[in-house]
């Protein structure tokens, strides 16, 4: 049995949540987002700098900020409850895979990345590799998770934003939708990091007083509920309690390895570390970011056990008939506050913190896709010339498309806030990460081996993607499926769509050094900068690797072999 198959149909209202219009909290909400549009507007940019990647003038504890608020999703803040609520301890695995990922990019990438100095993950691939064919992949890659991964915040939003304003669900995704893509095309990557900082705050502050609060009122903790809930596991379901219930060994860990080579390789995680000034703001941001992040992580089990107890007590059997929807599950943050008899605008607050968390993903997301559509692919490969303002414009006009595709897409999620993630988290680990690490630790990886092992990682993606998510929406493909819902039951069992990079990420690795090694080696040149982003040696605040390497040997940058 697979987790998804043992979750409950994810409609998408949730019955049980009081959806109608509040005053209060929509004053909240409404104040909050007219926050963000005022801090877009002063920090509004001008340049490119400016919009990928803030002028490099981020400090490590702002950096930090940013990168928890960035991280912490409508996934973080609403889904991984969810799915804990939903599948039990199968849940965990998103708890242990996006926090392990964290520590690997902090020993591996975060300074690393910093030295090779690039403005976008796709910039450093193509330039790494020496390849537009490679750039332009990691471009397409980087705006198909930003796409994927937005998906889910947008079906967050929707949800949370039915709460406090009443009305339908396809409205409230089209609002903040519009909210969302009108502060980031104006703002860019600085105005976007300022409101993340503060989205942080809110988000946090929301979220721990929700748990805090409801633990106390229902009579399940005083002082440190991310432990003393621990107490209240006998009473709640075997579906929450069992091991392996709602998913098997093998799924539980392609879930959490995915999770965590995904994490390394997103490239809107990854862009942040070239927002700073030097690599030592890289590590330390990396640092407050893990910190941030874990504040919520440790809270998130105890948040979804209060959920589920109350929801027996108030609505019944949470895995009973009809049990508890997947809508209701995506905001058991929410809902376990207004079971608990808080006051409305309380449960306004901690409704409010999903908002927040959900738009500062989406607005990390959307700045990745469009420094990758108008750096990576206009500039560098089909316009070279291309003047500041020509770059603002295409980078603006695809925050806008891609917001529309979201929006509509949205209105119908094929799945989970929090599964809809994790496919985005494997692809990132299947096409990316691979990328990312031999490339700055195994200076003979070259170009073709790049695009021999980016393309296996796609492939397997697609193939995964098709086999076991695209039956529900195409007829064609569903006559193909039997039970297991999935066309080929056995290639779903080794490549899950939710964990395909527990097996796919080593065939990547092994035919990229496999080519890599049967074809010639990089130029000296590249081989030299990838020295230099690990080499014990200090460099200055400002400067790259291809700068040290250029002032020492003369040699500069070449145009790409393909």
């Amino acid at each position: 049995m697979t987790a998804t198959a043992a979750l409950a149909p994810a409609q998408l209202l949730p019955d049980a949540l009081n959806a109608s219009f509040k005053l209060v909290p929509s004053i909240m909400v409404t104040a909050m987002l007219a926050l963000f549009l005022a801090i877009g507007y002063v920090f509004r940019v001008a340049d490119t700098e400016g919009l990928w990647v803030a002028g490099r003038s981020i400090g490590n504890l702002e950096n930090g900020m940013a990168i928890g608020a960035n991280w912490m999703s409508a996934a973080s803040y609403l889904g991984m409850a969810a799915l804990i609520a939903l599948s039990g301890y199968y849940g965990l695995a998103f708890v242990v895979g996006w926090s392990t990922g964290y520590f690997i990019l902090l020993i591996f990438l975060a300074a690393q990345m910093r030295r090779f100095g690039k403005y976008t993950a796709p910039d450093f691939v193509g330039d790494r590799f020496n390849s537009d064919t490679a750039r332009a992949i990691a471009a397409l890659t980087t705006i198909l998770i930003g796409f994927v991964y937005s998906v889910g915040q947008a079906r967050g939003m929707g949800l949370v934003g039915i709460y406090v304003f009443g009305g339908d669900y396809t409205t409230m995704v089209i609002l903040m939708m519009a909210i969302t893509v009108g502060y980031l095309a104006l703002s860019g990557m600085l105005g976007a990091t300022k409101n993340m900082a503060v989205q942080y705050v809110i988000l946090i502050v929301a979220f721990l007083a929700g748990l805090y609060v409801v633990g106390y009122v229902g009579g399940y903790s005083t002082v440190l509920p991310q432990i003393e809930y621990g107490a209240m596991l006998d009473q709640l379901s075997s579906e929450f309690t069992e091991p392996f219930i709602s998913g098997g060994f093998y799924l539980w860990l392609a879930t959490a390895f995915s999770l965590i080579v995904g994490t390394c390789g997103l490239p809107h995680v990854l862009v942040r570390f070239y927002t700073v000034e030097s690599e030592r703001t890289a590590r330390w941001s990396t640092v407050w970011g893990l910190f941030f992040i874990c504040l919520l992580y440790l809270s998130a089990p105890a948040f979804a056990a209060f959920g589920t107890d109350l929801y027996a007590q108030a609505i019944g059997d949470p895995y009973g008939t009809p049990g508890m929807t997947g809508a209701e599950g995506d905001v058991i943050v929410v809902l376990a506050a207004q079971l608990a008899n808080l006051p409305e605008w309380f449960v306004g607050l901690v409704a409010a913190g999903g908002i927040a968390a959900a738009i500062a993903t989406t607005a990390g997301l959307f700045i990745a896709a469009s420094s990758a559509a108008a750096h990576d692919i206009y500039t560098s490969i089909i316009n070279p010339e291309a003047t500041q303002r020509q770059q603002l414009l295409v980078g603006r006009a695809t925050i806008v498309v891609l917001g529309a595709l979201v929006t509509v897409t949205a209105l119908d999620p094929p799945a989970l806030v929090g599964e809809l993630v994790a496919y985005a988290f494997s692809l990132a680990g299947l096409v990316l990460f691979p990328m990312f690490f031999l490339g700055l630790w195994w200076e003979n990886t070259n170009r073709q081996g790049a695009l021999a092992g980016m393309t296996t990682g796609l492939f397997i993606w697609f193939a995964a993607i098709t086999n076991q998510v695209l039956p529900a929406y195409i007829g064609a493909l569903d006559a193909m499926t039997g039970e297991s819902g999935a066309i080929v039951p056995v290639f779903a069992d080794v490549f899950p769509a939710i964990g395909a990079a527990l097996a796919g990420t080593p065939i990547v690795f092994a035919v990229t050094i496999a080519v890599s090694l049967a074809t010639d080696e990089p130029p000296e040149r590249i081989k030299r900068i990838v020295r230099q982003c690990h080499s014990p040696e200090p460099m200055g605040q400002q400067q790259s690797a291809e700068e040290v390497v250029a002032n020492k040997t003369g040699e500069s940058g070449t145009t790409a072999d393909d």
